[in-house]
């Protein structure tokens, strides 16, 4: 088996009295994807900052390629929650590219032949080249997202974190992003960990499940996971867990804010 490019273990992360999440285990091999569901508050996001060396734990250890987590780390590609751009930002379409190949290096970067063929690579990847000039302020919400999609691999690296990157965007653009980023994680050998709230545009690419809850967790495939009674035991209330026509739903109680309701997950 091939080392893990992501170890976490015993990790607990908690702020004051408030655990989001505690005795934290889960490695993750090259190329696996794994999808992080969880309501609210249930410290998705803040797991994302903790792999990428924003968050300290309250305790236990996370590695990344065999190696402790560092901010600016060039083993770990970034795409954030979709948001919108100023229309005037001046930042070109490639210019976005390049900042994932060379941003987290200190000085000016200097264009060379090998960030030109790997600019050039990536476009043809994400069909790209017909906006590689553009102001990055003038794209579609699904351009943008293919091109933070680029940015992430463009630097080949061992781990893709991707923070709802299909938030905000419609159906059509939600599969092109996801099947994009399912084919750049198979060519470069990355493994991803891909939060969301809605599981269903990415269930035939996942691999395993970690759904976060009331500061506990489960991990395991889709099936094992995504089940009326593990979730159930989750959120110490009645979730029922519908399968229809391929999709999953999850409906629960109204009482809490805390609790899922009625929601596609």
């Amino acid at each position: 088996m091939n080392k893990p490019v992501l170890e976490i273990t015993d990790a607990t992360l908690a702020y004051g009295e408030k655990t989001l999440w505690t005795n934290l285990n889960l490695a993750v091999q090259p190329h696996e994807f794994i999808a992080v569901i969880g309501s609210n508050g249930s410290g998705k996001t803040s797991l994302l900052r903790a792999i990428l060396g924003q968050e300290p734990l309250t305790s236990g250890s996370i590695t990344v390629a065999g190696k402790p987590v560092t901010a600016g780390s060039a083993s770990i590609g970034y795409i954030p929650q979709h948001r919108s751009t100023d229309a005037s930002t001046p930042m070109r379409a490639r210019d976005l590219l390049r900042l994932g190949f060379d941003g987290h290096r200190w000085g000016l970067p200097l264009p060379t032949r090998k960030m030109r063929a790997r600019v050039n690579h990536v476009l043809d990847c994400i069909d790209g080249h017909d906006l590689a000039d553009s102001a990055i302020g003038t794209l579609s919400g699904g351009q943008l997202q293919r091109f933070r999609v680029g940015q992430a691999v463009i630097g080949n690296p061992s781990l893709i974190l991707a923070d709802e990157p299909l938030s905000a965007l419609d159906l059509h653009q939600q599969q092109s992003v996801a099947n994009l980023l399912d084919e750049e994680r198979r060519e470069h050998n990355a493994a991803v960990i891909f939060v969301t709230h809605d599981v269903n545009p990415i269930l035939g690419m996942v691999d395993r499940v970690l759904y976060l809850a009331n500061g506990h967790f489960r991990i395991g495939t889709p099936d094992e996971v995504m089940r009326s009674e593990v979730l159930s035991e989750l959120y110490g209330t009645q979730v029922d867990v519908v399968r229809n026509q391929g999709r999953i739903v999850v409906v629960g109680t109204h009482d809490h804010d805390h609790h899922p309701d009625e929601e596609w997950v």
